[in-house]
């Protein structure tokens, strides 16, 4: 896994793309369509029409990269816009990948309770 840095901008690129295209023509999509700049350091994911399948392109410093995934089951969350981008936190990009619902992730609360009430427990005075 590829460690994305905390301030890295990520974008979505709203709609259906070609899967076939590569570096040059998804880099252009990137100028023309959604008005940024390809080398700016930030992420661009894109989505193929059934949805298992995301292109991510990125600008290093030296080069670009581009990563995919497909997923085995399922289909990657996406904007229902048809067009533009939707920019979204590295928290959200990692619940993407896995193919969770990055737009209402549910915290469980009460699990998070259980551990709060230990503590509160073990640091009330007089207790041993």
């Amino acid at each position: 896994m590829i460690g994305l840095p905390g301030n890295v901008r990520i974008y979505l690129a709203c709609g259906v793309t070609d899967m076939r295209r590569g570096f040059d023509s998804l880099a252009a999509q990137v100028q023309t369509m959604l008005k940024l700049d390809p080398h700016d350091g930030a992420l661009y994911a894109f989505r193929g029409r059934r949805g298992d399948l995301i292109k991510i392109l990125w600008w290093d410093g030296q080069g670009l990269c581009l990563f995919s995934k497909r997923l085995e089951r399922g289909r990657f969350v996406w904007p229902q816009a048809r067009e533009g981008s939707v920019a979204l936190t590295a928290a959200q990009v990692s619940m993407l990948l896995e193919g969770i619902d990055w737009r209402t992730p549910v915290r469980d609360l009460a699990a998070g309770r259980g551990l709060l009430s230990a503590l509160c427990f073990r640091l009330a005075p007089g207790a041993s």
